[in-house]
């Protein structure tokens, strides 16, 4: 592949001077990267021809960056001549760039209603808000199986494996949430918890900060706006130590 050198943006730079675009992203079965769509539609939007280069694999990915020493994609170039990603293309041709759609009000709804009603009820307030918080998550993805499965093979290990776990999962959630409300908890649903919730914690770990994927996650649905990261990996871990609580018997 032929060495590119990087453009400085500057206010002279236009769309003119575009002549010979090419545009690299990743672009996966499980997951289509965000950035390399909004490039590839203003490039559309200000008529610029361009060649479009899909990575669509993890090793294709890894090997592109080192041989431009970049850490991100999506990469555009001009001819020999890199411009940058979706930020630097947008400034280059006088667009502000778009930032990223996330919304984390889902999930302060949910575990803050759940929190509420468990100290409104009699008994272990940690007890009820995993199990309510751990229900209500089960029923919005519920809601859509189709929708959170298709969201949740873009980065939990276990459904890439088997894709039927993507649509299993909402149910086997809920029997978990049901079993934490059990007086006393169930300890098989504290095992499930325990194993669901390390897994989980590895597939946020892998697709966050090994593989860098802005996704988002499908706690609360298929079509949540929330980001895949710290809250995700915070949610898995309440779980599992909810999980090892109930499976031992702890406090209960």
């Amino acid at each position: 592949m032929a060495t590119f050198k990087m453009i400085i943006p500057t206010a002279m730079t236009s769309s003119s001077r575009l002549r010979d675009v090419h545009v690299f992203r990743m672009s996966m079965p499980e997951h289509e990267c965000p950035w390399g769509l909004k490039a590839i539609a203003l490039m559309e939007k200000q008529g610029i021809s361009f060649e479009d280069h899909r990575l669509t694999s993890r090793e294709e990915v890894n090997t592109f960056k080192a041989q431009h020493g970049v850490a991100t994609t999506p990469q555009i170039f001009n001819g020999d001549e890199r411009i940058g990603g979706y930020t630097e293309l947008a400034a280059m041709l006088g667009e502000e760039a778009q930032g990223a759609e996330y919304s984390y009000m889902p999930v302060v709804a949910v575990f803050g209603t759940a929190l509420l009603i468990s100290l409104v009820l009699e008994g272990n307030v940690i007890q009820h808000f995993m199990g309510i918080s751990i229900c209500t998550l089960a029923m919005l993805k519920l809601i859509d199986v189709e929708s959170f499965a298709a969201s949740f093979v873009k980065y939990d290990l276990a459904t890439k494996r088997w894709r039927l776990w993507g649509k299993l999962y909402p149910g086997v959630e809920l029997l978990i949430g049901l079993g934490f409300l059990m007086k006393p908890p169930l300890p098989m649903a504290g095992w499930i918890a325990l194993i669901v919730g390390i897994q989980g914690m590895i597939s946020v770990l892998k697709a966050v900060y090994i593989d860098k994927l802005a996704l988002n996650c499908a706690c609360v649905g298929g079509n949540s706006k929330t980001p895949l990261g710290i809250i995700s990996f915070t949610e898995y871990a309440m779980q599992t130590l909810m999980g090892i609580a109930v499976a031992f018997q702890l406090a209960f």
